[in-house]
């Protein structure tokens, strides 16, 4: 069983910036993994996509909620093997709980909840209006 782990949640104001990471200690991409996604949950709401990037030979592709797109950029560091998510312009309605999960279908079809193979415990997110 793959265990991921995020790091880099916190507390910031609207209009900041956060980084978030993503990574399965011991583990490398190739291993476990074709593609790994953010998604996020706030307090009463259902969990959602955010972000997602697919590992391929001749480069990752992104992919991003509606929501975020111009704000967010996700990125992989295959030496350090960890994802990252940076979000840019914060606002108070992205505060919520980031989970990263990863998938190993080939090719990725379906960035739903259903869709991820590997779960982390989450990070809190936190906008302050």
């Amino acid at each position: 069983q793959v265990q991921l782990l995020e790091s880099g949640g916190g507390l910031v104001q609207s209009g900041g910036s956060l980084r978030l990471s993503c990574a399965a200690p011991g583990r490398t991409f190739s291993a476990y993994a074709t593609g790994t996604g953010w998604f996020r949950q706030a307090p009463g709401k259902e969990r959602e996509f955010v972000a997602g990037i697919s590992f391929t030979w001749n480069g990752d592709s992104t992919y991003y909620a509606d929501s975020v797109k111009g704000r967010f950029t996700m990125s992989r560091d295959g030496a350090k093997n960890t994802v990252y998510l940076q979000m840019n312009s914060l606002k108070p309605e992205d505060t919520a709980v980031y989970y990263c999960a990863s998938t190993s279908s080939r090719p990725i079809t379906n960035w739903g909840m259903n869709g991820m193979d590997y779960w982390g415990k989450g990070t809190l997110v936190t906008v302050s209006s």
